[in-house]
Parts: structure tokens; C-alpha cells; sequence
């Protein structure tokens, strides 16, 4: 006998090593082996597993007669020989020219074993001793057996066990299918079927321990081994990803893509009980996932497409329950030493989900897709945009597709998913801050691709009729510990309040949340933290490159740098500042690309109307809107199961519409525009559900970015419907009104700033309504109601006028006077650079300051002007009349005064100054009052700018510039011919001489005509004085306590002495001038 095959070690060693395989095989601890090679090898008897469901023969209406026989045993002879490819009769082997591999060594042990047989048979009794003679040949080790020289060289080069392994598992299919096509009797094709998924079960027991342990049989030098031979196939299951794996001619001993879902369904059937599976395709998964592709830096971008056989491979591996089991079981599904950074990385799905186009993270695609972003088109632009559109969509879309295979797979794989996203939630709490370095959380595209599987999952519960809505548990937050809120601030509560309640909701019996409530929950969770901070940083792009623009500008200058020593300098300044801002600009685009794509925000704009409309669901008192609708407002008391939510379900709320409502008004076209008016109405009428000042305003703001003009609507999303809609008719005024007033106290250190852009928002809002009859009715029908508070919101309204009027003409007097000192070149050249500079600065930020006063105060006047033509009761009170008639006269003498010239400036679009327009705003409000006593008397009573003078000027200046009719200004004329006559009166009433200090309003310096003590500081003011002051401000002007009109004291007795005194000095002209007369 010749030598063995094997590599040159003791002959008692090697059967050891053989028996080893076999014990490991049938999970039995090792067998000591006998000292003669000849002994008999035990068949592998794997442990009990659920058998294979073996599919009969295909039924056909067959003639018994035309069945043909079949030899089960002469068939399986063959069938073994074919699938395993050897033979143990060396004339088999030569007719093939050895392409059948002699199994020469194994031959001699079996007729060593059964002298008496003269052909030894291929069966299942010995198969799986074929299989491991085979595998145990080493061609890369020569023998000095002649014979089996041909043998040895015969053998493929270079392939590996998995490879023959496959190429048996291909063969034996190829059977099978040969099989059932004869015509063979039932009962031996049952037969024969068996006894070839007994061969499957072997060959698949083999492929398993191969991928495990692939140094378990000789195998080929510098070949990839193991796991690698398996993501390989996996990875060419998508076509676009051919070009990684070179040639794609198969291989009869390959992996197809159509061979690979039998193959898996295989190989868990074979290893799944007991959880195998784990080791033999754990780590396939591992490196499936952790494919250096997903790491390149152009991403998606790649040239071969490689992440796509990365989808591909595991969409083919979810596709078996098993599996799909499998992959949430392993340790790298939810890696617990990665933090928020690191996660995305470490764990399973994180490479993939990390995807995207966002320039942080992806910096190649914005450069590739929108480098000189300048020089580009809007078509180019948007041409870009489908296809980075287009890759995200696929890329998400099977994301999706994954999970949901995933979250199908069993329930334990389904909680699994669930504690994937929450992991990602409680690691990246810390997104929501304020300048959080980004390298120490989550990348935006990894949260973003979460969020929008997130969305899908919650698509089936999202009905137009809010069906589903009830499946969302209430009290979720009590009752489940998935999303911590311990350091969330509630919409209205402490965390004192929040815990006791949380602790009364606590149920021992009560069922875990389902499924819905979970996505929905954690939809949200996501959404504060990943793509609502996403469209943060989108904003914050913004500024940066207004910033960036305004340091351009700056270095720009006047050009006076040019032809001097620092033209180099400064040059080469702006180069690098352009760049900066370019690179800033392709960044935006690629956050456009992705936050603007029209699927996710359709997606997006669907889960926040949703939200809203749960959100209200969760304030009215009976919790069924909106089938019937919550009431409008709401009830003064609110529940404290509203109170405990994380405000962040508000906030990101109103964050999303802000945004969505900018920057992709037309998304609402097809749906969502009622459910945004009803959330508007609904909580700007109940702002005291709301303790967030900032979040009360920017509900303010979305409605009135939904009136923004946009393509051909020219009122916005939502200008017609508050023309129609019935809740806007019925509640639009109260809620403008209401929060108009409460918008002057924010607590906030900004809000005396904050509170004019609030107010500028109302006046456009209400611009765009106020001719429909309608809302004007509802404006006095709100005026009758609550005449304290309307008089409040005129207060207010004049005190807005009174402060941006002055500022915006103060600050356009400066802009002028630095205009005409550069208009001077001689004395300007004449300058030091650095005076020039300075002033050039002063004049940009003066102009900024301008613009934003301007506007805000043309548009308060504009409110002016159409309230009063509509309600003038409000504005005659005594505690408004004089503070507006002494406005509108400052204002006049500023625009037709003697110093009218010094508002002359150059750019007035820019600074949004329009002085004509203006000048015939203040005229209408004259107008609108002409015909009321207590408005003349006022005017005739303003000492400061009133003249008669003064309003010819102006009305000659509103007939020059056609500002006005000619019967405008014969009625404005009248008006100050009653003011003339009634200042007469007043001079005659008035010349009261000397009057004692305590008469004297102590604010107003006027005789006080009802005296009034104040509680706490006991000053004495006149009444029409503190109301005044209280429309403002609620405390006393003496020492700052709390005031209400309510809590003043009348002064009777200093009050009957005024009387007197008014009536004593009234008298004393009349007695002396008739004494006069006499003489």
C-alpha cells in the first residue's frame, strides 16, 4: 500500500484529526481511534433536528400503466457519485480523464471491510465517508503513489472546500429536478427523494462547518476562506454591483443569485434549532455589513456601486425568518460599549444607515454634485437633485424593506428592532442641544435614513380618518421605560408633577405597549433628535453664509484698496473668503437635496399633521377629536396628562411647519393645509396650554409663512382658506388679537425685540384677510366683547407705532448725513482709510437696523389705518386718544416738517423706506377719526407738533403726489379747522395760572381730573394716567408691584378740591373781563 495522502504525520494522528471532523460534525466528543486504519468510520448522525420538509413528487394525472420502473439503489449508486463527483472504480475515473475524482484509498478500506462484495455500493451508508475522503485530498501535497499522481493533478487548482461543497449542492438539485421530471412510480420516487435529502442534509452539515472552521480540510493557499466565500455571491445579488466581483460567467461550483435563497433556506433549516446558525452565518453577516465599500469616502457615489450588493446580500439573508432572527440575536446588532459617534460604525445596520449625501459626513458627493455652485443653473440644479433624489429613495426604500423583514421574523426580532431605534434615541439625547461639536454624536444622514424607515412604519396607522388613532397608548411614557424623559422639559408641568403622575399611572396588569405605539413614540423621539436638528443645522448654513457675505462686502469696501500696497492682501482675502463661501453653498444644496426631496417631506408633513391632531386629541376634555372637533378654545383647565408630555411633541411640531412652510409650501397641495389651520387656531386661541414663549410665537410665525405667496398662489397655502374655511371666520380675529397682547411680556431677554416681529407677522396677516366683510365683523363683534382688552391691543398698537417710527427716522436721518458726507469726495478722500472704514461699517449696520424698522413700522401703521376705519370707539378712550394724536402729529412734522430733507437717502427699496406711502397712512388715520370730538380735542391739545401749518404742508404734498382725493383733502382740511376752533376753547378753559403740585399728575404734569391712590407705593395718579400705564405694564410705575385698575383707590377729597379749583379759576377770567366791560 502506498503511502497516505495526507501531510506526513504519524498514521494513529492523523485518524485521530479525521475522527475529530466526524465527532465535530455530529456535535459527539471525540472518538479514541483504533490502531488499524481499516477500521470502519462511524456515519456522522447529526442531533435530533426538525426534519426537512421533503416535497413529493409532483402530482400528475398519470396512467398507471406508463409509470416507469426505477432501481432506488442503482439510482442512488449513480446519483452519489454524480453529486459528490468520485468514484471508487479507477476505470470510472480514466473514462472521465480523472475529471471524476478515485477515491482510491477509501476504496481499498471498504473491500478491506467486505471482502465477499465484488461492487461496492454508493449509498447512504457510506457517503458521508466519500464526502470527507474527498475533502481530505491535499493537491497542493504529492504522493509516491504513481497511481494516484493522475489523481492529484487532475483536481481543479486552487479551489476551496466551499467551492466543491457548492458545487455538490448544485448537482444535487440538478437531480432532483432531473428526478421528479421522469414518469417513476410514487412509492420509489418518495423513495429516492429521500435518500438525496439525506445527502443534502450532509453536504449542507459540511458547508456550515466550513464557513465556521475553514482550516478544518486542505485548502488552497492565498485564497479568501471561510465567511468571504459566502458575502461574495451575496454581494453580485445586485446588478449594478457586478464590477465588484470582476467576471460574471458562473461557475458550476458558484453561488448564482438564483441559487442563493434555496442555498440560505438550507443552511437554516440545517443549523437553525439550538441557534448554530449564530456561528456559520453570523460572522457572513458581519462582514456583509462591515464591507469596506460602506467606508469609501464617496459613499454613494461609488463607481461600481458596491453598496448596492451590500443591500442586495441582505435582503436575500432577511428573506429567510431565520436568519432575519438571527442577525437581531448577535452581539454587533446592538454593540453596548459604542457610544453615539461610534455606533453607526460598530453596529450592524450602522454602515448602511449611515449612508448619505450631507457634506459633514460625505463632503465628495457636494463637491462632485454642486461644485461652483455660483456658475450653476437652477436646471442643473434640480437635475442633480433627481439623482441623488433617486439613489436616496433606493437606498431608503430598502432600508425599509430590511427592517420590516426584520421586524416580521418573529417577536423577539421585533423587539429587537424597537431596542435598535431606542439605543440610537437615549445614545443621542444630546443632538437636541445648542452647539454640540458633531463628531460626538450621530451623523445626519445616519438619523435621517432611521427617521424615514420610521415614517413608513408608520404609514398603515396614519388614515385619512384617524381611524387607527386610538391604538396609541397615552400613557406610554408611564408605562414604559423605552424613551426616558427624566431630564425632558414637560409642555406644562414640573418634574415633580410628572413623576407623581407617571407613578399613578404605574399598572402591574396592564398589557405592553403594542407595535404602533412604539413606532409612534419613537417616530417622534427621533424626529426631536435627528432630522429636526438636520434642518437646524441646514438654517445655521444659512446665517454662516450671510455672515460670510457680509465680511465679503466689508473686504470689498469702497475699492480704495485698488492700486495700493494691499491690493495683494486683500485679493487674495477675498479669493479664500469666496471659496469659504462657495464650499458653505454646496453644502446647502446637498441639505436641500436630501430635507427637500418631495417623498420624505410628504412623509414628514404626513406624521406631523398626524401628531398635531393626536396632540389636541390628548388636550380636550372628552379625547375623541378630531371625530367630533375640539372645541375652539379650549377648556381654561388643562389636563395633566397634557401637561406631563415632553414639550418637545409641541416643539417639533412647530419646528417642522416652521420650516416646511418656508421652504416647500407646495408640499401641502394634496393634503394637510385643514389639519395645519386647526392645530394654528386651536392653540394660539388656548395659549395657556403652552408655557414656552418662543413656541407660542413660532405658531405665530407658520401662520404667517402660510400666507406666504409662492408659484401662482399668491396668498399662500393657507391665504383662501382663512377666507373661507368656517374655524378662521369664527376664530382667526380672537387669535390675532389675543396673542397680539400677550407677545409684549415673553419673560425672555429678547422680547422686547422678539415681540415686534410677532406683531409685524399679524399686520401682514391681517392685510391679507381684512377685505373680507367677514373678519371685519368678527373684529368689532371681539371689540364689543372685551372692551378692556381691545383697548389693551390699541394701547399696544400705539406704543409699536410710537418706538419704530422714531427709530427707523432717527436711523435714516444718520443714513443721510453719512451719505451726504461721501457724497462730498473731496473732504471724504481727505479722510483717514481707517475714518472711512468706520463710517462705511456705521452706515451698513445702520442700514440694517433701517430696513428692519421701517418695515416693521409701516406695517403697524398700515394696522392702524384699517382698524380704525373699521372700530373707532376703542381708540377714544382716554387713555389712548391723547397718546395717539400725539403720535400721528410727530410723525407728521417728521415726514412734512422743515427737516423732511433729512430723511432724503439713497436705496429706499433696500431700506424699505417708502415715504410717500407712509405719509398717506397717517393721513388716513386722521381721516378715519375726523369726525370724532374726544380725537379733535386730543389734537388741538398737542403742544409738542401739532400746527395748522403744518397739515396745509402736508396736504399739499398729498395733492403734488396724488397721495390723496381732492375730497380727501377738503375733509382733511375741515378736520383742522375743528381743531383750531376747539384749541381756542381749550386755551380760554385752560389759562388756569398758577396750580398747586399736588393737582398735578405726577407722570403727565397735568391737572389730574380723577385722582386715583395706588395700594402699595400710595402715589396719587389720575385714573386715565395708571390705565394707561397698565395697558403696558402690570406693575406700579412707583415701585414695581403688581397692579391691577381694579386695586386703585379713588381720591374723593382731593378730587372735590381739583373741582373747586378747576371751577374757581374758570370763573375768575369771565368776572374780570365783565369788570372791565363796566369800566
Amino acid at each position: 500500500m502506498s503511502e497516505p495522502l495526507n501531510e506526513p504525520t504519524p498514521q494513529e494522528d492523523a485518524e485521530r484529526i479525521r475522527l475529530k471532523r466526524l465527532a465535530k460534525l455530529q456535535n459527539a466528543p471525540p472518538v479514541t481511534p483504533a490502531a488499524s486504519t481499516s477500521t470502519p468510520t462511524p456515519p456522522p448522525q447529526p442531533k435530533p433536528t426538525p426534519k426537512p420538509v421533503v416535497s413529493s413528487a409532483p402530482k400528475r394525472a398519470v396512467d398507471p400503466k406508463t409509470l416507469l420502473p426505477l432501481d432506488v439503489n442503482a439510482w442512488e449508486h449513480d446519483a452519489i457519485g454524480h453529486i459528490l463527483n468520485v468514484t471508487l472504480d479507477r476505470n470510472v475515473a480514466e473514462k472521465s480523464g480523472y475529471e471524476i475524482v478515485w477515491l482510491k484509498h477509501l476504496a481499498i478500506e471498504l473491500e478491506a471491510e467486505n471482502p465477499q462484495q465484488t461492487l461496492i455500493r454508493l449509498n447512504g451508508e457510506v457517503v458521508d465517508r466519500l464526502l470527507i475522503a474527498r475533502l481530505e485530498i491535499n493537491p497542493s501535497v504529492m504522493t509516491d503513489d504513481t497511481e494516484y499522481i493522475v489523481v492529484i493533478a487532475s483536481l481543479p487548482p486552487q479551489q476551496t472546500t466551499f467551492e466543491y461543497l457548492v458545487g455538490c449542492w448544485k448537482r444535487l438539485n440538478a437531480t432532483r429536478s432531473a428526478l421528479t421530471k421522469k414518469g417513476y412510480s410514487p412509492v420509489d420516487l418518495q423513495d429516492a427523494l429521500n435518500r438525496l435529502e439525506k445527502v443534502r442534509e450532509l453536504i449542507i452539515s459540511y458547508t456550515g462547518l466550513t464557513l465556521q472552521e475553514p482550516d478544518m480540510f486542505p485548502q488552497p493557499q492565498g485564497r479568501p476562506l471561510g465567511a468571504p466565500e459566502l458575502v461574495a455571491p451575496l454581494l453580485s445579488l445586485s446588478a449594478l454591483s457586478a464590477p465588484l466581483l470582476g467576471s460574471s460567467t458562473s461557475s458550476p461550483n458558484t453561488l448564482t443569485p438564483s441559487d442563493i435563497e434555496l442555498f440560505l433556506q438550507d443552511l437554516t433549516r440545517r443549523f437553525e434549532p439550538d441557534n448554530e446558525i449564530d456561528g456559520v452565518l453570523g460572522p457572513v453577516v458581519s462582514q456583509l455589513l462591515h464591507h469596506e465599500s460602506l467606508f469609501r469616502p464617496e459613499g454613494l457615489l461609488g463607481g461600481d456601486a458596491a453598496w448596492r450588493g451590500v443591500i442586495g446580500g441582505l435582503e436575500a439573508l432577511v428573506s429567510v425568518k431565520g436568519i432575519a432572527v438571527m442577525i437581531t440575536r448577535l452581539e454587533d446588532w446592538i454593540p453596548l460599549e459604542a457610544t453615539a459617534a461610534t455606533f453607526e460604525r460598530a453596529s450592524l445596520m450602522g454602515p448602511l444607515c449611515r449612508l448619505g449625501i450631507f457634506g459633514r459626513e460625505w463632503p465628495a458627493i457636494a463637491q462632485a454634485y454642486f461644485s461652483e455652485p455660483d456658475k450653476r443653473s437652477r436646471d442643473d440644479v434640480e437635475s442633480s437633485n433627481a439623482s441623488l433624489r433617486g439613489t436616496l429613495k433606493s437606498l431608503q426604500s430598502s432600508l425599509f424593506q430590511i427592517f420590516n423583514s426584520l421586524v416580521r421574523a418573529s417577536p423577539e426580532s421585533r423587539e429587537a428592532v424597537l431596542e435598535y431605534f431606542a439605543r440610537v434615541i437615549s445614545l443621542n439625547n444630546r443632538r437636541a442641544g445648542m452647539q454640540i461639536d458633531p463628531e460626538t454624536v450621530a451623523s445626519d444622514s445616519f438619523v435621517v435614513n432611521l427617521q424615514s424607515v420610521l415614517l413608513r412604519f408608520a404609514e398603515p396607522f396614519m388614515d385619512a380618518n384617524y381611524s387607527k388613532i386610538d391604538r396609541i397608548d397615552p400613557l406610554y411614557y408611564a408605562r414604559s421605560n423605552r424613551i426616558d424623559l427624566k431630564e425632558e422639559t414637560r409642555i406644562k408641568a414640573t418634574s415633580e408633577e410628572a413623576a407623581e403622575w407617571e407613578q399613578a399611572q404605574q399598572d402591574p396588569n396592564a398589557p405592553a405597549p403594542n407595535f404602533v405605539s412604539n413606532i409612534f413614540y419613537l417616530a417622534v423621539a427621533l424626529s426631536h433628535y435627528g432630522i429636526l436638528h438636520t434642518i437646524t443645522s441646514f438654517l445655521d448654513l444659512a446665517k454662516h453664509v450671510d455672515e460670510i457675505q457680509r465680511h465679503l462686502d466689508l473686504l470689498n469696501g469702497d475699492g480704495s484698496w485698488m492700486g495700493t500696497p494691499m491690493q495683494g492682501r486683500t485679493e487674495a482675502a477675498i479669493n479664500a473668503t469666496k471659496t469659504e463661501l462657495a464650499k458653505i453653498r454646496m453644502q446647502q444644496l446637498a441639505y436641500e437635496s436630501q430635507l427637500l426631496d418631495p417623498e420624505l417631506v410628504f412623509r414628514s408633513i404626513g406624521f406631523t399633521n398626524f401628531l398635531s391632531t393626536w396632540l389636541i386629541r390628548q388636550a380636550e376634555p372628552i379625547k375623541k377629536h378630531p371625530n367630533p372637533p375640539a372645541p375652539i378654545p379650549l377648556p381654561q383647565d388643562v389636563p395633566m396628562s397634557f401637561r406631563v408630555l415632553p414639550e418637545y411633541i409641541l416643539e417639533d411640531i412647530v419646528d417642522y411647519l416652521h420650516f416646511v412652510t418656508q421652504y416647500s409650501p407646495d408640499k401641502f397641495e394634496l393634503s394637510g393645509k385643514t389639519e395645519l389651520l386647526v392645530f394654528v387656531l386651536t392653540f394660539l386661541n388656548s395659549t395657556w396650554y403652552i408655557k414656552n414663549p418662543f413656541l407660542k410665537s413660532k405658531i405665530n410665525d407658520v401662520l404667517f409663512f402660510g400666507i406666504w405667496g409662492y408659484g401662482r398662489e399668491r396668498n399662500g397655502l393657507l391665504g383662501n382658506m382663512l377666507n373661507t374655511h368656517q374655524l378662521a371666520l369664527k376664530h382667526l380675529m380672537p387669535a390675532l388679537t389675543n396673542f397680539y397682547i400677550e407677545v409684549e411680556q415673553t419673560g425672555a431677554s429678547s422680547q422686547f425685540y422678539d415681540k415686534f416681529s410677532a406683531r409685524r407677522n399679524i399686520a401682514y396677516i391681517l392685510k391679507v384677510v381684512w377685505d373680507n366683510p367677514t373678519h371685519r365683523e368678527a373684529l368689532k363683534a371681539e371689540a364689543a366683547r372685551n372692551v378692556d382688552k381691545f383697548v389693551r391691543f390699541v394701547n399696544l398698537m400705539i406704543n409699536d407705532v410710537t418706538y419704530l417710527m422714531d427709530e427707523s427716522l432717527g436711523d435714516l436721518t444718520q443714513i443721510h448725513n453719512i451719505q451726504q458726507e461721501m457724497e462730498d469726495q473731496a473732504t471724504w478722500n481727505a479722510q483717514t482709510q481707517q475714518h472711512r472704514r468706520d463710517r462705511e461699517g456705521q452706515l451698513r449696520t445702520l442700514e440694517r437696523h433701517a430696513s428692519g424698522y421701517t418695515s416693521l413700522g409701516r406695517s403697524t401703521v398700515e394696522l392702524l389705518k384699517v382698524f380704525t376705519a373699521e372700530t373707532k370707539e376703542p381708540f377714544m378712550m382716554p387713555e389712548i386718544v391723547d397718546r395717539l394724536a400725539a403720535m400721528l402729529d410727530y410723525n407728521l412734522h417728521a415726514l412734512v416738517g422743515p427737516k423732511y430733507r433729512d430723511l432724503e437717502v439713497r436705496d429706499r427699496e433696500k431700506l424699505k423706506f417708502d415715504p410717500k406711502a407712509l405719509l398717506s397712512d397717517i393721513l388716513q388715520v386722521f381721516l378715519n377719526l375726523s369726525d370724532q370730538e374726544a380725537f379733535i380735542k386730543a389734537v388741538a391739545n398737542d403742544g409738542r407738533s401739532y400746527s395748522q401749518e403744518l397739515f396745509e404742508r402736508a396736504a399739499q404734498t398729498a395733492i403734488k403726489r396724488t397721495l390723496k382725493t381732492e375730497g380727501e383733502i377738503q375733509q382733511l382740511r375741515a378736520f383742522v379747522a375743528k381743531v383750531e376752533e376747539c384749541k381756542l376753547m381749550l386755551e380760554a378753559e385752560e389759562d388756569l395760572g398758577e396750580v398747586p403740585d399736588e393737582f398735578l399728575d405726577p407722570l403727565m404734569f397735568t391737572v389730574m381730573r380723577d385722582p386715583v391712590i395706588l395700594p402699595s407705593s400710595r402715589a396719587v395718579v389720575d385714573r386715565s394716567t395708571i390705565k394707561s400705564h397698565l395697558l403696558s405694564d402690570s406693575k406700579d410705575p412707583f415701585n414695581r408691584v403688581a397692579l391691577s385698575i381694579e386695586e386703585v383707590i379713588p381720591d374723593t377729597a382731593l378730587k372735590a378740591r381739583i373741582d373747586a379749583f378747576l371751577i374757581e379759576r374758570r370763573s375768575k377770567p369771565a368776572a374780570e373781563s365783565n369788570e372791565m366791560d363796566t369800566t
